[in-house]
This record gives structure tokens, C-alpha cells and sequence, in this order.
């Protein structure tokens, strides 16, 4: 059975973005992106909503990033390789290989697929990873603080859902950064 995992990169005051929705603070370093490379590998399936794949697809669509460097060209190949389910009710067509449009979450369409899965499932997006918290299918949270405040913007977790964490791994990194790896204790959710 594979994980469910939430991976996010978010500011030290819990943000993803800030509230013009940038993120360019929160872009990794080599050392860090090396890292994500290597976690990136347990993933077989990746699960966005439409502006996470958006953001996402460039790892496909622009052979030019991937040029600019072999960690780069390693997080494209990785990338590709995995397949995606993309829920959108906006999105039109998709861009990439091995991707598939759902245009309504199914809580019990991804515990069918949790348990039919060898590798890892990563989910990325705060607003699609609430359904999954709020359904109780997360399994881990990853979760890069970046040494910054931005006093707004997106949330990386969801409001009103308590839960309770047990860390497995914590990691620090020369620009700053921390990572830390959850795993969501069960029977706790409320």
C-alpha cells in the first residue's frame, strides 16, 4: 500500500505564497533541490489541482529547464516519469505525458488507488490536499520552512481540521531552509 504525502514548500508564517501569489522566495538552492530530487524518487503518481499542474508542467513542456543543469534534467526525468491525475472543472486539455483529468476529488477513487500502489503518491496544492486532510488520506506531511515571513497569502494547510503529527525526520540546510517528515498519528483526527 502507498503513502499518501504532502509536500509543500512554505514560508516560516505557513504560507505557499504570498498574497500577490508569488513564490519566488521559496525556490530551493542546489543543496535543498538535490534533496527533493532524491525524495522525488518514491513517487509514482503525483496528484495536483489545476494551478499546482500548471505550475508543475513546465518540467514537460519547457526542454529548456531542464538544460540548464543535470539536478534540473534529473527532477524532469523524475517528474515525467510518474504519472498524474490532475482535478480540475476548468482545465480544457492536458500538456503532459502519463497525465489524466478528474474533474471531481473522490475520496474513495484515492483509497483505491493507495492500496493498489507500489510507490509513493504525492499530492501537491494546499486546496486539493485539504479534501485529502479532511478525508483522512494523508499519510505523511513534508514540509520545507523557508527562513522568510510574507504576512500573507496562501495557506499551506487547511483551516478547521485538527490533526496530530509524529516527526520522523528533520533536516537542516546552509541557506537556511528546514525540512521537516511527518506521519499523521491515526485515531486523531477530529
Amino acid at each position: 500500500m502507498a503513502n499518501l504525502i504532502y509536500s509543500a514548500i512554505a514560508s516560516l508564517d505557513g504560507y505557499i505564497e504570498d498574497m500577490e501569489g508569488r513564490f519566488d522566495w521559496a525556490m530551493p538552492d542546489e543543496d535543498v533541490h538535490r534533496f527533493i530530487n532524491d525524495l522525488e524518487r518514491s513517487a509514482g503518481t503525483y496528484i495536483y489541482g489545476r494551478r499546482m499542474y500548471e505550475t508543475m508542467m513546465v518540467w514537460e513542456t519547457d526542454p529548456g529547464l531542464a538544460a540548464e543543469s543535470p539536478l534540473l534534467r534529473d527532477f524532469a526525468e523524475t517528474w515525467q516519469a510518474a504519472n498524474k491525475i490532475v482535478y480540475s472543472r476548468t482545465l480544457e486539455t492536458i500538456s503532459t505525458r502519463k497525465t489524466q483529468l478528474e474533474r471531481t476529488f473522490d475520496p474513495e477513487v484515492i483509497r483505491q488507488l493507495k492500496a493498489a500502489s507500489v510507490d509513493d503518491i504525492v499530492i501537491g496544492g494546499p486546496g486539493l490536499a485539504a479534501h485529502a486532510f479532511r478525508s483522512g488520506l494523508i499519510d505523511e506531511y513534508q514540509l520545507f520552512l523557508t527562513p522568510v515571513i510574507v504576512g500573507g497569502g496562501k495557506s499551506a494547510l487547511p483551516d478547521n481540521v485538527r490533526l496530530e503529527f509524529e516527526l520522523l525526520e528533520e533536516r537542516r540546510f546552509g541557506n537556511g531552509m528546514v525540512f521537516l517528515r511527518y506521519r499523521i498519528r491515526r485515531g486523531d483526527s477530529v
